[in-house]
């Protein structure tokens, strides 16, 4: 028999081990394990973008004086993350008028004391603003236009509509001035037409240099009368060319409206003291395609310059003769549909070297330009030989690819094109655009047709593309710009001018493999509204900058 003391400690026992099992609840609560399951990890945050180690600047058209439209300092966008899941229209920079130019890009800018990158855009209004690449914000925006001045245009024609303000690329000099210069050329209009070149401070956009500068000129033919600069006949097109502190603007006209000639007009950077007036067809009357000017257009395209400060151009349709002095040179001075390499030693201007197609004139009567499309400068290349060659492309309405030597170009002669290589028939398409070049290998995009590859070896080309997009591109085909590191993860982007617009991005080493266009993602995401001409986006830190009728989409690893 169990004592009391006994039971009792029995008892106690029994309570303290029933209340160790009861909870808050008063509910029983289940033993502890002796392997608990592991504790989830928090999730992690989104991996931001990489960050760029070095910023990149774009300052010019296409990148660089060759105008070979390739950055080859984009660390963040690659072809593995290209693609509609994680990239697309990160915003969008609105502007009072369409925009023709090229964007231009400044990374690292101290602005009102705080670093930005930022984007320069120019508008057709007569407008220029910075943003803030990275948040959109407006750091700055100035009028061109003086008082009581409106845009010009469109001068009855359907080329710039529905006005012409600012048309062409501008140009900066990030050294130029206390902060960093951006040269711009601009038309208005008060009853008469105005051309202005202004220097603008990067960092506030006030006029520098005693700016604005208004264009005029005059030039006297060779054994010919004085002709003068007629700032309502002519409309700014190409891109300004920035080279050894001057400032080169070049002139087309509207519509092939006569009279007008191929005026190339050149202004002191520092001070936009006209310093050089050249032209390239001052027996140009206008009064039809064979004895137009002829223009410099180039669909945009700048004139693109080497290291001994010559400049390339392409001219349009139009005067030529083709009796030659004892030079080989066009008697009258006149090079329409040509190849042209202008010197600028002491200052001046004056025809070094030329090019002109056997069939020129013909083509010229036909309004068949060589000069719709622009000049590239190739890197050196070695021939089978071993000798360095130092050659250009350029292209135009007749669908052949010209590849010349800047050393010995080839002038004229009825009997047959004297040029490095001719590749007939090739793009399959007329040319209303710049080319672009990377690692070895030439960028068309013709008119009707597809984006096309040329790959080159011992300074010649591939007869044939060697790859080719799917997408074929309408009117007026696409300019296309080059996104690398270096040699490796090249990107070509192509702008397509449809309704709406489509940025496309394709591999660069296979243009078969496309690896994003706009309007691949759901609900119109990426959407950039309807087409414009003549437009090439600037790549730049990450982001994708493609110029709209309505402003700047922005494009970038979401």
């Amino acid at each position: 028999m169990m004592s009391a003391r006994c039971l009792c400690a029995v008892l106690l026992l029994a309570a303290l081990a029933a209340c160790s099992n009861v909870g808050t609840s008063g509910a029983p609560t289940p033993p502890v394990s002796s392997n608990p399951p592991p504790t989830p990890p928090p999730t992690p945050p989104p991996t931001p973008p990489p960050t760029p180690a070095v910023g990149t600047d774009v300052v010019m058209y296409k990148n660089d004086l060759a105008r070979t439209g390739q950055n080859l300092t984009e660390t963040v966008l690659t072809p593995a993350n290209v693609n509609s899941a994680g990239f697309g229209k990160l915003r969008f920079l609105a502007t009072d008028g369409k925009v023709d130019a090229q964007p231009l890009y400044l990374s690292g800018l101290s602005v009102a004391g705080a670093a930005h990158n930022v984007v320069f855009v120019a508008t057709e209004n007569d407008s220029v603003y910075a943003f803030d690449a990275d948040n959109g914000a407006t750091l700055w925006h100035v009028s061109l236009l003086g008082s009581g001045e409106t845009p010009s245009g469109p001068q009855s024609c359907g080329q710039v509509v529905p006005v012409i303000g600012v048309t062409s690329t501008p140009v900066i000099d990030r050294a130029a001035g206390p902060h960093g210069a951006i040269f711009v050329v601009a038309m208005s209009s008060a009853g008469a037409d105005f051309q202005r070149l202004h220097a603008l401070d990067v960092t506030t956009g006030a006029e520098l240099f005693g700016g604005p500068k208004q264009i005029s000129a005059s030039y006297r033919a060779p054994g010919g009368a004085a002709i003068s600069f007629d700032p309502g006949q002519y409309e700014e097109r190409a891109a300004l060319l920035l080279l050894q502190g001057t400032i080169y603007t070049s002139w087309t006209s509207h519509c092939d409206h006569a009279p007008y000639t191929g005026w190339i007009i050149a202004y002191a950077e520092l001070t936009l003291a006209q310093s050089a007036v050249f032209n390239i067809a001052p027996n140009g009357t206008g009064s039809g395609p064979a004895s137009a000017g002829p223009a410099i257009w180039m669909s945009g395209g700048g004139p693109a310059a080497d290291t001994a400060g010559n400049i390339y151009l392409l001219a349009a349709n139009g005067a030529f003769e083709t009796t030659l002095n004892t030079n080989g040179f066009p008697n009258l001075g006149d090079y329409g549909n040509s190849f042209v390499k202008l010197a600028t030693s002491a200052g001046t201007l004056s025809v070094a070297d030329y090019f002109a197609l056997y069939n020129g004139p013909s083509e010229s009567a036909a309004d068949e330009d060589l000069g719709s499309g622009g000049a590239l400068l190739l890197p050196d290349m070695s021939d089978a030989g071993g000798t360095v060659r130092h050659l250009m492309v350029g292209a135009g309405k007749d669908g052949n690819l010209y590849v010349v030597n800047r050393d010995s170009m080839g002038k004229y002669s009825a009997s047959g094109n004297d040029i490095w290589q001719e590749l007939t028939g090739a793009l399959g398409g007329g040319i209303w655009s710049t080319p672009a070049w990377f690692n070895g290998t030439l960028y068309y995009g013709p008119f009707g047709n597809n984006l096309l590859a040329f790959s080159a070896s011992a300074a010649h080309f591939a007869l044939t593309p060697t790859s080719r997009s799917a997408a074929t591109f309408e009117y007026p085909g696409t300019a296309p710009a080059v996104s690398a590191n270096a040699t490796s993860n090249g990107i070509i982007w192509a702008h397509e001018n449809s309704s709406p617009a489509v940025l496309h991005a394709y591999e660069a080493g296979n243009l078969a493999h496309e690896l994003y266009n706009s309007s691949q993602a759901a609900n119109a995401r990426d959407q950039l509204g309807p087409g414009n001409k003549f437009i090439t986006p600037t790549i730049a830190d990450g982001k994708v900058f493609v110029g709209t009728q309505t402003g700047v989409a922005v494009f970038g690893l979401l």
